[in-house]
């Protein structure tokens, strides 16, 4: 890992970020926030975070959403410990990207682990059981499955983290502080 000689801070996407300068290496990734995020934070459809050094470069991004998900659908270990309901509420991690610029310096995790906490902080107001995510490729599958994202049966690339765990993992870090 490269030395961060940056200051990233997180903060919703605004008009005074560059979108047409980032570049992940993902076509599709890249088209989103060109093109089609600003207008999905505008109708309220996805919520859109850019991490940047200094107010203009997006140097990565990640979009939020509410979301349902088939208890069916779950692995029957995690399903047989949720409410007999047809559907839960989850958070949906659809998008996260880091510019070819910044990668290295760990903002790939840096966006997670915000996106994460940001998930758990509304889970308490908004109620959401997980937070899911659709891998774009086996890459980003593995990168989801290091931070404890386990695969849904049947569904290739989708991947959820119940709430539980992400709390857990968010007081473990904070009992280390003291």
């Amino acid at each position: 890992m490269t030395e961060n000689k940056f200051e990233f801070r997180i903060e919703p996407l605004g008009k005074a970020h560059d979108r047409a300068a980032f570049s992940c290496g993902i076509a599709a990734l890249d088209n989103y926030l060109i093109t089609q995020a600003r207008q999905d934070v505008e109708k309220r459809v996805s919520a859109v975070f850019i991490c940047t050094p200094d107010v203009r470069t997006v140097a990565g991004f990640y979009t939020l959403s509410q979301y349902s998900v088939n208890v069916g659908a779950l692995p029957e270990r995690v399903a047989r410990k949720l409410p007999k309901y047809p559907e839960v509420p989850t958070s949906l991690l659809g998008r996260l990207a880091v510019s070819e610029q910044f990668r290295g310096q760990g903002l790939g995790e840096h966006l997670l682990i915000d996106a994460l906490y940001r998930c758990l902080r509304q889970s308490k107001e908004i109620a959401s059981a997980a937070v899911v995510v659709d891998a774009k490729d086996a890459n980003a599958a593995s990168f989801y499955q290091h931070y404890g994202f386990i695969g849904f049966p049947g569904i290739a690339d989708r991947l959820f983290l119940p709430m539980k765990t992400i709390q857990a993992m968010f007081e473990g870090k904070q009992s280390q502080r003291r």
